[in-house]
């Protein structure tokens, strides 16, 4: 579908629906990334709260219709856009954020950010999510990928989440311990669109609970992860290599390493650095240097944590 269509589809779209929000043709979507990188998103919307729930089952709805691809942007982190950009709409979930705690659960709009989820949470006296602190990213964002850190993983927590499914339908998704596994989820083989995640707490008192919070942060800092745009770490970890993924690259000298403006970071093996310049398409040729380096040399394959999304050249 060229511009002046899209432009027609999404007029009548808000028009019918009585949109409020943010809505940008072109927009960068390296200013939405915590890379830095990307070309345009052909069509960038965020729907405010009042609207995302009918708004967003209409438009996936209407566009599936129409054969206009969708993408759903989260806190974009573990995303490299391609240079050329996103084709068709980019669905940015921001605008849906908030939470409520009932009981020992709390229940989380997937835009929202996880340090402000933590923060609310913490004010509540609630706590058990503090492993999270520090990591960037959305809550539906860390529920597709299943984040963990610090041996620990967000299906730990999950008690469900509630989606639009393929039918553009809102449905509760129970949590089941056979659908997630390290860094996988259910999210990942389906379309549809997560709409919060209903996560267990525990009591605690405030300050234990920011206490830890910082701790967490203060390591992330120490590591490293916030000196350049990253996505923290490149590669998953797999216990049958014998060790991490950050060590295999040191041993082999990858540290430093550059193609462009991207880098593996001097102090860490398993991050990759935009060191200002960058383009995707450094990032991109970076990680499957590694991958094929360390595969020629160990015959191990890495797996990428990155997600390369949108108009990639052949």
């Amino acid at each position: 579908m060229g511009m002046i269509s899209l432009r027609k589809f999404i007029e009548k779209i808000n028009m019918d629906m009585g949109f409020t929000g943010e809505l940008r043709y072109d927009e960068p979507l390296a200013l939405h990334t915590t890379f830095k990188v990307g070309g345009p998103g052909d069509l960038w919307i965020r729907p405010d709260a009042g609207c995302f729930l009918e708004y967003g089952a209409f438009l996936l709805h209407h566009a599936h219709a129409e054969g206009i691809p969708v993408f759903v942007l989260g806190g974009g982190a573990n995303l490299v856009v391609a240079d050329q950009g996103i084709r068709g709409i980019v669905l940015d979930t921001g605008g849906w954020s908030g939470l409520s705690v009932t009981g020992e659960e709390a229940i989380i709009r997937s835009g929202t950010r996880i340090d402000a989820a933590l923060d609310t949470l913490a004010a509540h006296k609630r706590g058990g999510l503090e492993f999270l602190a520090g990591m960037p990213g959305s809550l539906g964002g860390a529920l597709w990928m299943n984040a963990r850190c610090y041996e620990k993983s967000l299906s730990d927590v999950l008690v469900s989440a509630e989606c639009l499914d393929t039918h553009f339908q809102q449905s509760l998704v129970p949590y089941r311990s056979e659908d997630y596994s390290y860094k996988q989820s259910p999210f990942q083989n389906q379309d549809g669109l997560i709409l919060s995640v209903r996560l267990r707490t525990v009591p605690r008192p405030e300050p234990a609970i920011r206490q830890e919070m910082d701790r967490y942060r203060l390591d992330r800092e120490h590591k490293g992860h916030y000196r350049f745009p990253s996505a923290g770490s490149a590669f998953k970890n797999n216990r049958n290599f014998g060790k991490p993924t950050g060590k295999i690259l040191d041993a082999l000298g990858l540290r430093g390493l550059q193609i462009g403006g991207a880098a593996v970071a001097p102090w860490h093996g398993n991050i990759i650095i935009n060191t200002g310049n960058a383009q995707a398409q450094d990032i991109r040729a970076l990680v499957l240097h590694i991958m094929e380096q360390v595969q020629s040399t160990l015959g191990i394959q890495l797996e990428p944590e990155i997600r390369f999304v949108g108009d990639w050249p052949p």
